[in-house]
């Protein structure tokens, strides 16, 4: 076995709030004498913004590719050139997540479209002779709970086979009203949604309703995106899937994809 580098959080969730200290420690494991030209470790966080070719084309998502916006970046160096002895070495390290002036540290997000990360990046420098190593380890930054109470903002919503999106026969559709609310547009990711769905008419048997929940994205230059919205799916017996949509009040409709992002299925 050769010299092994690791880089451990002392947390084991590795989650971070803006204000906190990350700490840790950088491990090399060797059974020789380990000769060094330098520790380093550097913390990173940015955002990489990425066109799917597959919704745009391979043309304009090459050329519609962002560089990486660095949000925080800070490097210490943990050990000067020297030797390490045979065995585990353990090195502490502290980095104080604080950003500078009116800047913000970003919640990690792993998106279609938006990347938000944070790592630690360790490097062991070597001589000529042999290859420097290098390890990589993420973390995970949340963002502090919001100071206040939201108001709440009810809506009212009702879905009939002429309010749904992309229908190619509606007039082979069943008759159906189905009304519904939805407590509050603007929720806490930490708290649930509620509301209620009331079927009052349907001409033909409904066998189960589903409920998707789904986020809405944007780029500059593009134009918004759904994946999902929040949607009733419908079955009746014998049904056959038909991609016919219903967005919920104040979004957009989504553009038509594989699997749909809601579908009546109702003959």
């Amino acid at each position: 076995m050769g010299t092994t580098l690791d880089v451990r959080v002392k947390r084991a969730g590795k989650v971070y709030r803006d204000g906190e200290i990350l700490s840790g420690v950088v491990v090399i494991t060797s059974k020789d004498t380990v000769q060094h030209q330098g520790i380093s470790l550097t913390m990173e966080g940015s955002v990489n913004l990425q066109l799917s070719a597959k919704n745009v084309g391979v043309f304009e998502a090459f050329c519609n590719t962002a560089k990486p916006i660095q949000i925080i970046s800070s490097t210490i160096e943990m050990v000067k050139p020297g030797k390490l002895p045979s065995g585990k070495t353990e090195i502490p390290f502290e980095f104080p997540l604080q950003m500078k002036g009116n800047k913000v540290l970003y919640e990690t997000y792993h998106g279609v479209f938006v990347n938000i990360q944070y790592t630690l990046r360790c490097d062991l420098r070597r001589s000529l002779l042999a290859k420097d190593l290098t390890k990589t380890c993420e973390f995970i930054v949340h963002s502090l709970s919001q100071k206040g109470k939201l108001l709440p903002s009810p809506v009212d919503f009702t879905i009939t086979p002429e309010t749904l999106q992309n229908v190619k026969e509606r007039a082979s559709l069943p008759k159906f009203l189905i009304r519904g609310h939805l407590n509050s547009t603007n929720c806490v990711i930490t708290q649930p949604l509620t509301g209620e769905l009331q079927v009052e008419s349907a001409e033909a048997a409904v066998r189960s309703i589903e409920l998707q929940l789904g986020v809405l994205r944007a780029m500059p230059g593009t134009p918004r995106r759904s994946r999902t919205s929040r949607s009733p799916t419908a079955t009746s017996a014998g049904a056959s899937p038909s991609p016919s949509t219903w967005c919920s009040p104040g979004s957009s409709p989504a553009p038509p994809w594989r699997p749909p992002t809601s579908k009546w299925s109702l003959k």
